[in-house]
């Protein structure tokens, strides 16, 4: 029996396809993210997985019980499956201890584990608006924890915030599936979200999956321009180009940034530095080769603009 299984779902507003037969499963523990550009149906298939939209046509079902939408039953939502929203509230005037306490079953020692995972101990005493957006976000978090879901969906929920509770957000939602076993699916538009953390990527436009896999495979094999772009920087190259660097003659003549480097051996195609962006830990290096313009990511070091290089294609991690 699948953990959760999406079986055909579609919904259209009008004419046109909000969602158009999606299908998939997922099992216990792995986590899959979702990218796609606004409006591709991310936010739409996520409310329907959680009983909290309505489809057209097709069945979710979760632990072998299908969630039914909105239209289907009179409280919307389905027992075991949470679902945090990047328009989240808290309700002002209440201490956070008070907004934790009401409905929650746990034991005290499952809050207090839940509250040490969520980080958010040292807040119990604080008044919900008094707190900052990170924090909001992590309280907000912990009370949906507070009904013990197997299954949590996460949409866009580090969109909000500053480098430092992105971080802090990011440490708290790995730590949900290591240390207390949920499931997670999340909706995100930034490569450093989706990549480090997840174990599929599902890339969607107009409604429809057109792209899915392990991180590297999508980020590395992307089908198309449009999946290359959500997950970094990338160079599309002339066939003329691609043929000097050696790449295939019938693959799609996109190459990442880090997959271009300098050639040890003055063997590769020469190209002339035009401007040098300082990245902290690395550099990127904007090149003229062969009439192009191609991005570079490198180890800093001493280049100068005007500098003439010779450039290659790294033969592994393609």
């Amino acid at each position: 029996m699948d953990f959760l299984r999406v079986t055909n779902i579609s919904k259209k507003h009008g004419a046109d396809f909000l969602l158009d037969n999606i299908s998939f499963s997922q099992t216990a523990g792995h986590r899959i993210a979702i990218a796609g550009e606004t409006g591709s149906g991310k936010t739409t298939l996520m409310r329907i997985i959680a009983g909290l939209g309505q489809a057209d046509s097709g069945n979710v079902f979760f632990e072998g019980k299908q969630v039914k939408g909105v239209d289907e039953k009179l409280m919307p939502g389905h027992k075991g499956i949470a679902c945090l929203s990047q328009h989240f509230e808290l309700p002002n005037k209440y201490r956070v201890s008070e907004l934790l306490a009401y409905a929650n079953d746990l034991t005290h020692e499952a809050n207090e584990e839940l509250y040490a995972v969520c980080d958010i101990q040292h807040l119990m005493h604080r008044w919900s608006h008094t707190l900052s957006g990170g924090e909001k976000q992590r309280v907000a978090l912990a009370k949906l924890l507070t009904t013990a879901p197997r299954l949590l969906l996460l949409d866009e929920p580090y969109s909000n915030l500053d480098l430092h509770h992105r971080r802090q957000l990011k440490n708290v939602v790995w730590n949900l599936g290591e240390k207390l076993g949920v499931t997670c699916m999340l909706i995100s538009h930034e490569p450093d979200d989706i990549l480090p953390w997840a174990d599929e990527v599902f890339v969607m436009r107009y409604g429809r999956i057109i792209q899915q896999g392990a991180p590297r495979e999508v980020y590395k094999q992307p089908n198309s321009e449009y999946v290359a772009g959500l997950l970094g920087p990338y160079n599309t190259m002339s066939t003329a180009l691609a043929t000097s660097l050696g790449l295939p003659p019938n693959g799609l003549p996109i190459v990442r940034p880090e997959d271009i480097t300098l050639s040890t051996n003055k063997v590769g195609v020469p190209a002339i530095i035009d401007r040098i962006l300082y990245l902290g830990g690395h550099c990127e290096l904007i090149v003229i080769a062969e009439g192009q313009l191609l991005t570079m990511s490198l180890p800093n070091g001493r280049y100068k603009k005007g500098d003439i290089i010779q450039i290659q294609i790294k033969t592994t991690g393609i």
